[in-house]
């Protein structure tokens, strides 16, 4: 479904140069105007079984604009996504709230990522993928069910697979998410990841910092009970 097209409700802030719009788990990024045109185009990825937040660009100056701004550090944009983890075992040594810093190195033939721990020289590079990327996030439990723990999670890079990996690397495995480690699929044939907010400077006030929501598309009685513990 591309964007000229996109149901009301799942469009969730729009000015002349960008939109937000709530994602569908399933659903690609790689999202077009229809027709032929170029524009509304992704600024940044979400992994498509992720749902949440995905801000549009839709021009060409908006996309230089937001994309350099995704690109810096000290820019505004912030990223906060809720993950639905797998409880680990009890001598785990889970912490309830910590900042991961790993290398991640991307294996391109698997399209998937591999978190190496932290150290100043980076790994050596192994067959054609790309470069090892330094990547950062935050996370703190919430709360947590019989079965699951309910993780906020602030991504400080925006690295490929990069929370999926990071986590897999502490032995934390987000439901459903087979191919970096859950125990089993999801019903919803997804991952319980979601992107729940950004924010980001305005491309028609630089000055002015956006701040968009979103609940998970598709509710159910497991994604209830994570926003009961917020």
């Amino acid at each position: 479904m591309t964007p000229n097209v996109m149901p009301e409700e799942r469009i969730l802030f729009q000015n002349e140069a960008c939109m937000v719009i709530n994602k569908l788990p399933g659903e690609s990024s790689e999202l077009s105007g229809g027709g032929g045109e170029k524009f509304p185009v992704a600024v940044h990825r979400l992994d498509t079984p992720v749902s949440g937040c995905l801000l549009l660009a839709k021009s060409g100056e908006a996309a230089a604009f937001l994309g350099a701004a995704f690109a810096r550090q000290d820019s505004g944009v912030e990223k906060r996504y809720w993950a639905i983890i797998e409880k680990p075992q009890a001598d785990s040594g889970f912490m309830a709230e910590a900042e991961l810093v790993h290398w991640l190195c991307e294996n391109r033939k698997l399209n998937k990522a591999f978190a190496v721990p932290w150290s100043e020289k980076p790994p050596s590079r192994k067959g054609r993928g790309a470069p090892p990327k330094k990547a950062v996030l935050r996370y703190r439990m919430i709360g947590q069910g019989e079965h699951y723990l309910f993780l906020e999670v602030d991504l400080v890079t925006g690295r490929h697979h990069q929370i999926r990996a990071q986590l897999a690397a502490l032995g934390l495995h987000i439901k459903g998410d087979l191919k970096y480690g859950a125990r089993r699929s999801d019903k919803t044939n997804s991952i319980r990841l979601h992107a729940h907010s950004l924010a980001f400077p305005n491309p028609l006030d630089p000055a002015e910092t956006l701040h968009v929501k979103a609940l998970p598309p598709v509710q159910d009685a497991l994604w209830t009970a994570f926003m009961e513990a917020l």
